[in-house]
C-alpha cells in the first residue's frame, strides 16, 4: 500500500512523538538517579567496594554466568522482600547490566531510609575489573 501525503505526515508525527517520548523518559531517568544515588566511575567503585554491600541486581541465571568479585545477587524483581539483608549503615554499591534496574532500585532503598546508594557508572557491561563466573 502507498502512503499518500497525509500517511506520510502521519508517520513523521508518529515518529517525532516517539522520539520526544524516548528523550523525556531518558531524562526522567537521568533525574531519578542524581536524586537518589551517587553514579560513580569503575574506579571509584573498585576502591570503595571493600567497605560497601555490592549489589547484582540482575536475575540469578545472568549473575551465575558473570559477575563482579565479591558482589551479592538480590534481583530488583525479590528486592522489597530481601531489602532486610541490606544493612542501611553501610554504603549501598548497586549494578546491573547498563544502569535501569540501578535506578530503580535506587529509589526503592532511598525511600526504605538507605542514604548512602551508589551506581556503577558503566555497569557490568563494561566492567573490567575481576569476574567470577558459577561452575557447573
Amino acid at each position: 500500500m502507498v502512503l499518500g501525503v497525509s500517511g506520510m505526515n502521519m508517520l513523521y508525527i508518529i515518529v517525532i512523538v516517539l522520539i520526544v517520548a524516548w528523550i523525556i523518559y531518558r531524562v526522567y531517568q537521568y533525574i531519578q538517579r542524581k536524586r537518589y544515588a551517587n553514579i560513580i566511575t569503575e574506579e571509584e567503585f573498585t576502591q570503595g567496594m571493600r567497605k560497601a554491600q555490592v549489589i547484582d541486581l540482575r536475575e540469578k541465571n545472568d549473575f551465575d554466568r558473570g559477575h563482579i568479585m565479591g558482589s551479592r545477587n538480590i534481583p530488583l524483581t525479590m528486592l522489597k522482600q530481601r531489602s532486610v539483608e541490606i544493612r542501611s549503615d553501610l554504603p549501598v554499591y548497586l549494578y546491573d547490566q547498563g544502569m535501569m534496574l540501578s535506578t530503580r532500585a535506587s529509589k526503592l532503598l532511598s525511600k526504605k531510609g538507605y542514604t548512602d546508594i551508589s551506581i556503577l557508572k558503566s555497569g557490568y557491561a563494561r566492567w573490567t575489573g575481576k569476574t567470577k563466573t558459577k561452575k557447573y
